[in-house]
């Protein structure tokens, strides 16, 4: 279905729409319940009784959950439009939190820890899915911006939590968490972009089937390379400057603020810089910068300099995924949801799959070996730079 019919003439590019506001608050609310997760999890851990083997375990089931249901939501937004698919799973996931605290064993726990991870996954390739159908209705980019304001539900979650636990108990930061989340998905529920597929839409017709075209799988190889730098960074980037470099715990935890911080400023501005220099463009010189980063991290000599690096890593990671996702929602012949689909589960499976992998070779060859060897990752995602082109597709 061409969704520009839609897109008045007089305003052909107009900067921020209600269908944009919309599909932020979704952005924003799912950050915002993976951040608000973070704080819970060792107090769910002594709850439940579970060693560090076992939750990282359960934290395994959240991936796995993630992974099962990414596909099944693809197969359903071919079938029902992003916008229906996205309120569900948004819907679904709210009460996941409250599940979560007031389970008392073991196996409860692990089930509703796969609900939750299964229905962020869910969500997560739909409200992917809606970006790209509203940048296709404003033919601009917005998916960087999307992106920007998960991170930053992430900050808001993972910030307040650990205050709020410590401050009015477990139950009822959950209940308070579970409130913000309601308000959020009420505030957007008219404001979503209503995508539903025309029934003779070639893409539609073969919507629940896998995708045989080698494309999506190629963009979320670019997609994989990309993540698991991230996931790295993320879960072995304060070790590496403490046992490594020396460094103190505060400037230990600079590694990922800095990442953060310059990965967030730089997905707000991602998306005018694509519209200015085309999503291809746009990729290699975020790839280069990567590389540049990773590159430094590893051979760093001193704090500052590996601080340095974690910022440049941040600046360069920051808009590839976004490129990828805006281009595996505009593959020829193909429903958004399915390619997106393919390359959300590929790319999140970096996160939660090779940080475990990347400790045990840290290991043998210590941390400083894996970032730098991490930059030929990117390498890799550069000689695919050529995919992106697809990204521009919204606009056209």
């Amino acid at each position: 279905m061409d969704t520009r019919a839609s897109t008045r003439p007089s305003e052909p590019r107009a900067f921020i729409t209600r269908e944009r506001v919309g599909v932020a608050l979704l952005f924003l609310m799912n950050g915002f319940m993976v951040g608000a997760w973070a704080p819970k999890i060792p107090e769910f851990a002594s709850r439940l009784g579970v060693s560090e083997s076992a939750l990282g375990l359960m934290i395994l089931t959240f991936g796995l959950g993630s992974i099962v249901m990414m596909p099944v939501a693809g197969s359903q937004i071919a079938r029902f439009g992003s916008s229906r698919v996205s309120k569900v799973a948004a819907v679904l996931l709210t009460p996941t939190l409250l599940l979560l605290t007031f389970v008392g064993s073991v196996w409860t726990g692990a089930v509703a820890i796969f609900l939750f991870g299964g229905l962020l996954g869910a969500m997560d390739v739909a409200m992917n899915a809606n970006a790209v159908s509203v940048e296709k209705h404003m033919r601009r980019s917005i998916m960087s911006s999307c992106h920007a304001f998960w991170s930053l539900g992430g900050l808001i979650g993972s910030s307040t939590g650990g205050f709020l636990i410590d401050h009015i108990g477990v139950s009822a930061h959950a209940i308070l968490v579970t409130i913000a989340a309601v308000l959020m998905i009420a505030a957007c529920w008219r404001l979503v972009l209503h995508d539903a597929p025309h029934p003779d839409d070639e893409a539609h017709a073969a919507g629940r089937r896998l995708p045989r075209s080698a494309l999506p799988w190629l963009i979320g190889i670019m997609a994989l390379f990309c993540m698991i730098p991230e996931g790295a960074i993320l879960d072995w980037g304060a070790l590496y400057m403490r046992n490594e470099l020396a460094a103190t715990v505060t400037l230990s935890g600079l590694a990922y603020a800095a990442f953060s911080l310059t990965m967030a400023t730089m997905r707000f501005a991602g998306d005018l810089i694509r519209d200015r220099f085309g999503a291809v463009m746009t990729l290699r010189v975020c790839a280069v910068i990567a590389i540049l980063g990773l590159l430094l991290i590893g051979f760093a000599e001193n704090t500052p300099m590996a601080i340095a690096g974690f910022a440049l890593a941040g600046i360069g990671i920051s808009n590839i995924v976004p490129i990828c996702f805006s281009a595996a929602g505009n593959l020829p012949g193909m429903a958004a949801g399915v390619g997106l689909s393919v390359v959300t589960t590929m790319g999140y499976s970096g996160i939660l799959v090779a940080p475990s992998g990347i400790g045990f070779i840290a290991e043998h060859t210590g941390l400083a070996a894996i970032f730098a060897g991490l930059s030929l990752l990117i390498v890799v995602a550069l000689f695919l730079s050529p995919l992106a082109k697809h990204a521009d597709n919204a606009h056209h």
